[in-house]
């Protein structure tokens, strides 16, 4: 069976951690997660695009664990608003 080289990416606002990995053709996000040591994560993605724990994987992939939002975009947006109209 073939394999795929993919990478898995954590990142914080000061520093970022990322694992190389090789792993079979046909391997899952979740089973990439599981190889690099990270817990299954609720937000993850595949270079920039959101998908599921169950989403196969192709060579060259780079798996992406998002950290929660600090802040709701939209209340974020509403204080900027009222800060530049007064």
């Amino acid at each position: 069976m073939a394999k795929l080289r993919v990478e898995v990416i954590e990142a914080w606002p000061a520093r970022h951690e990322r694992v190389q990995l090789e792993l079979e053709e046909g391997a899952t996000v979740a089973a990439a997660l599981a190889a690099a040591g990270r817990r299954a994560a609720r937000n993850v993605g595949i270079h920039g695009r959101r998908v599921a724990l169950g989403a196969r994987l192709a060579d060259g992939d780079r798996v992406e664990i998002y950290r929660p939002l600090s802040a709701d975009p939209k209340e974020a947006r509403r204080k900027r608003a009222r800060r530049c109209a007064r």
